[in-house]
């Protein structure tokens, strides 16, 4: 048994360990007491208002109602020491002890065993053994049967009373025994289920906590509802898809998401299941699943939302992680035999007496197992997700490099591109990979651009949060169109027939390897693209 569960045993009164008598003891003390007040009550009133029907106080009724009243009394003032919660043990030996006194007396004023008086000890000692959950009971039993013997031997002595009622004191003592021998079975039984109903209530404690932290840790949204649509659990999940779900008061499902409370009550009528399924969409971005969480569909359900947008880009994330590591086993295949029709085509155009016609099939060759080999550099570079290693430089002259180096490459005229700096800042990025944005960047943009003076400009600026620089490359070309904005990082997505599609996907790969942020920014005329990374 672990240290919870014993510390949530009722203590036992008396006990080892000095622990406190729980509230419990102390209310049936006090209801034991309060049986005693009204039994001498009961008592005193029998004598003056019906002696002719009982013979309580035959023999000395003056004695008696002195007797009925003290014991009254001594029941009032129990009521005083009772409150005052100290003592348990001495107060309930008290009580008893009083209880065999008074008894034993009025038994005696009223003419002996033959009053039947002694029968009410039976119910004291049955309620003293309860309230002590066994302690002690067989010794006021005991004590009970002297008193019993000692009133009955005085009777014999002073009255000449006859010995054969020996015999019925000693069948009330066998009686006494055995009520507090039950009494004491009964307490330890109770006692026992006590400490078992404490234990499972801190096993339930822990299970509740548990299932707590599991729905609270759960990527789904889970909600409990009962049969009139109120919100009664809800997880961070859940409060995340849906606004309104945390709160104080009372949350009802119509209020915040009325669609899904539609669903719900349908499926609430239809008790048999046949006609609403369980399993639902609500717009384009949740789906629900609906449990009952009795064996009637009315008692309410577990509500489970599942977050279609999160499912798809997961099962987009392994697809292409498939598919990463298919293309890169095919472009490790491809590059080979690729080399060795490049290299033909090569030798081919060296050799004399080749006609015009030869010549320009062996260059359309040559460009296609160039760009077939881009591709394959495109592909290997997306499965091997290089390591940064940042460096502090400063933007513009690096930028001014990087402009004299792609003019000569693509063998511009050199004013196609325009260098627009507001800051002149330092900046944290790896440079072979912001050199390797730059180039697919402005290639794009010189592809779908006029090919006019400045139709390519290199901006740089502060960005909106602190610390960070915006550097955005823009072409005066028709811009990006509509329907295909959502889809410009993915991979192998492509405008262009002879673009690979993973220009894109890699940059904004190696922005984020860097510590920065690759977009489209939607803009009239042209294409916008911007990077914001870190200042240096």
């Amino acid at each position: 048994m672990t240290t919870d569960a014993v510390a949530a045993i009722p203590a036992v009164p008396g006990g080892p360990g000095g622990r406190p008598v729980p509230d419990a003891y102390w209310r049936s003390l006090q209801l034991f007491n309060t049986y005693r007040v009204v039994s001498a009550l009961l008592l005193l009133l029998a004598a003056a208002y019906w002696d002719d029907l009982f013979q309580f106080g035959s023999r000395d009724m003056p004695l008696y109602l002195i007797g009925s009243s003290a014991y009254a009394g001594f029941g009032l003032t129990m009521f005083a020491l009772i409150r005052a919660r100290e003592r348990f043990n001495l107060q309930l030996a008290v009580q008893v002890g009083g209880d065999i006194v008074f008894i034993v007396l009025l038994m005696y004023t009223s003419g002996g065993l033959s009053s039947g008086l002694g029968l009410l000890l039976l119910t004291s000692l049955a309620a003293a053994g309860l309230v002590a959950r066994g302690r002690l009971t067989l010794f006021f039993a005991a004590i009970a049967t002297i008193a019993i013997l000692l009133e009955l031997t005085y009777e014999v002595l002073r009255f000449s009373e006859s010995g054969t009622q020996y015999a019925q004191a000693g069948l009330l003592s066998i009686g006494y025994f055995a009520i507090a021998w039950l009494a004491h079975t009964l307490a330890k039984r109770s006692l026992v289920s006590e400490q078992l109903a404490a234990q499972r209530e801190i096993d339930l404690a822990n299970m509740a906590q548990v299932n707590q932290l599991v729905i609270q840790d759960m990527e789904h949204g889970v909600i409990v509802v009962d049969g009139n649509g109120i919100v009664r659990q809800s997880n961070s999940a859940a409060e995340r898809m849906i606004e309104g779900l945390r709160g104080e008061g009372v949350i009802a499902l119509k209020h915040h998401l009325p669609a899904l409370h539609g669903r719900f009550e349908k499926w609430l009528r239809d008790f048999r299941g046949i006609d609403t399924p369980d399993v639902f969409e609500i717009g384009a971005n949740l789906r629900a699943r609906l449990v009952p969480v009795a064996a009637r569909r009315g008692a309410g359900a577990v509500i489970f939302l599942e977050d279609l947008a999160r499912i798809q880009a997961e099962a987009r994330q392994m697809k292409l992680a498939a598919l990463g590591r298919l293309t890169a086993n095919i472009a490790h295949e491809i590059r080979n035999p690729l080399g060795a029709i490049s290299h033909a085509a090569e030798l081919l155009q060296e050799e004399s007496g080749v006609s015009p016609g030869s010549k320009r099939l062996t260059t359309i060759i040559r460009d296609n197992t160039r760009r077939l080999d881009r591709m394959i550099n495109d592909v290997q570079t997306l499965n091997r997700g290089e390591r940064a290693e940042r460096e502090r430089f400063k933007l513009a002259l690096y930028l001014q490099a990087f402009v004299a180096q792609f003019v000569a490459t693509e063998r511009l005229e050199g004013n196609e591109i325009e260098l627009e700096l507001m800051i002149d800042p330092y900046v944290m990025f790896d440079r072979d990979h912001l050199n390797q944005v730059l180039w697919n960047l402005c290639r794009n943009a010189l592809r779908y651009s006029t090919r006019s003076p400045g139709c390519i400009r290199l901006q740089v600026a502060r960005a909106a949060r602190s610390n960070a620089v915006r550097l955005d490359v823009v072409d005066d070309g028709a811009g990006v169109p509509p329907e295909s904005r959502s889809k410009l990082f993915e991979p192998f997505f492509t405008t262009d027939p002879e673009g690979t599609g993973l220009g894109l996907h890699l940059a904004r790969e190696i922005c984020e390897a860097n510590g920065a942020m690759l977009e489209y920014i939607e803009a009239a005329g042209g294409a916008r693209f911007a990077v914001t990374c870190a200042a240096g």
